[in-house]
């Protein structure tokens, strides 16, 4: 039927969506009408794909009908079908935070999102920060781009990495991503129905998860920030498995279930010995490991 569309949830507020029409590229306001009992009482989120009927085309309503399998999902910002997560880190003001950088790839990992890590304001880099890093993320396999509003550079290459992805930003307060998202809504947002892409996000102005359409293909997310930064829903036992410069060698310790901490013959170790992998990433995988397991030691304990 005409009236029935695909679309993908932009945003959502007080039981109302910003649908986008993906064939026609219209934005219509819908409602959730019968989704809970067709879903499994499942609410819809920003980035859900989702069938909807038309009910006006004047005023560019209809409901939404159902909800499309999710790739993934989170509770904090409320949000669905993340593909790419760019993490953001500062050389300085504020000091780069590994520890909180770490805990997101893990998320990534454990929830199949492809990290993007962004170092930005490089043009403040006195003593190799960036470098470092660098260093760091791509020996353990990621992807990192040096960015900075100042010296003009990094923004190309991102523009690229964001094509055909539904791209969400992360990182401490004070890094940046209000610049970075600035850009990328002034410059690189089409502008789709009466979305209009030339908006000038503001300190603390986000109160809801949007999905902005991008003109080399896919979408941005101006979120409220996550807060997805504890590792405590993972399971001790697999959390070397989100390492990606560790899973190679995990089949090779000498006990199957090696925790890489104090067992000999232990292939992480060595690889750490040898400087195959990052020292201090890897004390914070001991940290994490340790807290985890205590965690689920406690389990039963009031």
């Amino acid at each position: 039927m005409d009236n029935i569309r695909q679309g993908i949830i932009l945003k959502g507020v007080g039981g109302f969506y910003d649908v986008l029409d993906t064939a026609a590229g219209l934005v219509y306001t819908c409602k959730a009408r019968g989704v809970h009992r067709k879903s499994g009482g499942t609410s819809p989120l920003p980035g859900d794909s989702v069938t909807f009927k038309v009910i006006d085309e004047k005023d560019l309503s209809g409901f939404i009908d159902e909800i499309g399998e999710r790739k993934n999902e989170f509770a904090r910002p409320p949000v669905a079908n993340i593909d790419q997560l760019a993490i953001v880190l500062a050389v300085k003001s504020p000091d780069p935070d590994l520890s909180l950088a770490d805990k997101l790839l893990i998320t990534c990992e454990a929830k199949d999102i492809s990290p993007l890590i962004l170092v930005n304001k490089v043009d403040l880099d006195e003593d190799d920060t960036a470098a470092s890093i660098s260093g760091i993320y791509r020996k353990a396999g990621y992807p990192v781009i040096h960015i900075s509003k100042v010296l003009d550079i990094g923004y190309d290459e991102l523009h690229q990495r964001l094509k055909g992805c539904k791209t969400a930003f992360a990182g401490q307060s004070g890094v940046g991503k209000s610049t970075i998202l600035n850009r990328i809504l002034n410059d690189w947002v089409m502008e789709t129905g009466e979305v209009s892409g030339r908006i000038q996000r503001g300190r603390h102005t986000t109160r809801h998860v949007q999905l902005f359409e991008l003109d080399v293909g896919g979408f941005v997310l101006d979120t409220p920030g996550f807060s997805s930064y504890t590792v405590c829903d993972i399971d001790h036992t697999d959390l070397a498995h989100l390492y990606p410069e560790f899973r190679k060698v995990i089949g090779e310790c000498r006990f199957t279930s090696c925790s890489h901490i104090n067992e000999p013959d232990c292939r992480v170790r060595e690889l750490v010995e040898k400087g195959e992998a990052d020292p201090e990433r890897y004390k914070r995988y001991v940290q994490y490991y340790k807290e985890l397991k205590e965690a689920y030691d406690n389990r039963y304990r009031r």
